[in-house]
């Protein structure tokens, strides 16, 4: 009788090749021609501040609605603006606005759906499932439209961490397909979200440019791994610089206003010549440093030595 065979080789395999193999990894498609450039912890500040636009998002349309909705994060994700327009559906509300100073205009899409029953609830309507589709009239625009500018407006709170960002509705467009928010090979960071309203759930989604967005996110990254002791350093240095400047000797003039004076004249001026000025008799002199005027003065003396007594200008004075 043969004995039966048994396999060695697992046993003198190295414990690291045998969990490798053991495990059950997921496979992720890489695309070379565009390189993800959206990295771990960059990933992480923008899924705080699109968590944070979720939960303010809920706050508004609960409260514009007075019916309880609930707007939930799912991914975070960076897609050419081409991959991004291919998953809208079509018509959709794309709400386009400008976020200063970030160059670029964003998104905010919506289904149509959901804009209409937004629409027919702010309208004392039952907010039901039955809804047109079709563009917006210029009475559903006059609306539905504050509310969607309060949407946008939570975007200066939910992105205060990286920068002020000063957002302003800019457009609207119902085809993805003639939205002109950027080129179709361009990176979006894009932000997919659930909503939940009368036991129903929508998608809706945000779109960022990624160029605009990445200079804030490499300062807000560089912020974040400065240790405490390079902090204190650059403080040190930010006191010894204002420190040193205050001791810095400038030239302080007191004088007249200027008198234009014609070239003939200015050549033919000889000594006991008298030039008329145009400085008012009442008016106060002017204090300046380097040709800029920061104060206005009148002339006086100290003991043996002149001075000037700093006023405020005439129009302060009569105010």
């Amino acid at each position: 009788m043969t004995p039966p065979v048994t396999d060695t080789s697992a046993r003198t395999r190295p414990a690291s090749v045998r969990r490798r193999r053991q495990g059950s990894g997921q496979v992720s498609v890489y695309d070379f021609r565009r390189p993800i450039n959206l990295s771990r912890e960059k990933s992480r500040m923008l899924q705080i501040c699109f968590e944070t636009f979720a939960r303010q998002t809920s706050t508004v349309l609960t409260s514009a609605l007075r019916s309880v909705c609930q707007v939930d994060l799912q991914s975070v994700e960076q897609v050419a603006y081409s991959e991004y327009v291919e998953t809208l559906g079509e018509p959709t509300y794309m709400t386009i606005f400008s976020i200063d100073p970030v160059q670029e205009p964003a998104v905010l899409e919506t289904p149509l759906q959901v804009t209409m029953t937004c629409i027919d609830t702010l309208l004392g309507g039952p907010g039901s499932d039955d809804q047109p589709e079709r563009a917006l009239t210029d009475l559903e625009v006059a609306v539905v439209g504050p509310l969607y500018q309060r949407l946008v407006a939570e975007f200066r709170y939910a992105f205060s961490t990286l920068t002020v960002f000063e957002p302003e509705v800019t457009a609207v467009e119902y085809s993805p397909q003639l939205a002109q928010v950027a080129g179709a090979s361009d990176a979006m960071v894009v932000a997919r979200l659930r909503l939940r309203m009368r036991d129903r759930e929508y998608p809706l989604s945000v779109a960022l440019s990624f160029t605009g967005l990445l200079p804030y996110l490499n300062a807000a990254e560089t912020a974040e791994v400065t240790n405490d002791r390079d902090r204190l350093r650059r403080e040190q240095a930010s006191a010894r610089l204002v420190a040193g400047l205050q001791e810095i000797p400038v030239d302080v003039s007191v004088r007249f206003r200027s008198t234009p004076v014609d070239p003939l004249e200015l050549v033919g001026l000889e000594i006991g010549n008298v030039v008329r000025l145009k400085h008012p008799a009442q008016a106060p002199l002017d204090v300046t440093a380097a040709d800029v005027v920061f104060a206005h003065a009148t002339p006086g003396s100290q003991g043996h030595r002149l001075a000037a007594l700093v006023v405020a200008p005439l129009n302060q004075e009569s105010s």
